[in-house]
């Protein structure tokens, strides 16, 4: 059975360590005869959420007019949803907090799907992660039926193309193709 697996990547960094983690899981997830789509978000327009409860009161239709309404949708119909996320000063940077934000409209409805975290970080201290760590669970425990389904990490990538011959890599890879 082909799953259909999202991968949001929220590096701002074109070619960066993020993009290639999220390349290998494609790879293998495609390799096991999956469907992915990969998202990068800097090419997206997603506001804040303003906290106005509009969304609340108008059965998920946002405030805001910009693209994080067809992400959403795309995140509803996914079987499977990979977040990647560079660690900024020991937590997911805010490309990615903002979209978990904007789920607000519908995170309801984002139900019974399986979770992927992918983070890079400069350091090599296996701490660095922990706050990434903990907002990727957060986030998960208001979900629905979210499941857990894998952390992969891979510190002392600072500069593009660092990760070249990191574990992270062969762990990415093998992630996508075991769905």
């Amino acid at each position: 059975m082909s799953n259909k697996i999202l991968i949001l990547n929220a590096s701002p960094r074109i070619g960066g360590n993020c993009d290639a983690l999220c390349d290998e899981f494609i790879r293998g997830a495609a390799d096991a005869g999956n469907n992915t789509e990969k998202i990068n978000l800097r090419d997206k327009n997603i506001n804040y959420c303003i906290g106005c409860l509009v969304c609340q009161e108008s059965g998920g239709v946002c405030a805001h007019n910009d693209d994080m309404s067809e992400i959403l949708d795309k995140m509803i119909d996914a079987d499977v949803i990979v977040l990647a996320t560079p660690v900024y000063f020991y937590s997911m940077c805010a490309q990615l907090k903002t979209l978990i934000d904007r789920t607000f409209a519908k995170y309801t409805k984002i139900r019974n799907k399986k979770f992927y975290l992918l983070s890079t970080a400069g350091d090599t201290d296996d701490a660095a992660f922990d706050g990434t760590i903990q907002g990727f669970r957060n986030f998960l425990y208001c979900l629905p039926g979210a499941e857990e389904a894998g952390i992969i990490l891979a510190g002392g990538v600072y500069g593009i193309g660092e990760i070249k011959n990191h574990k992270a890599l062969e762990q990415a890879y093998r992630a996508g193709k075991n769905i």
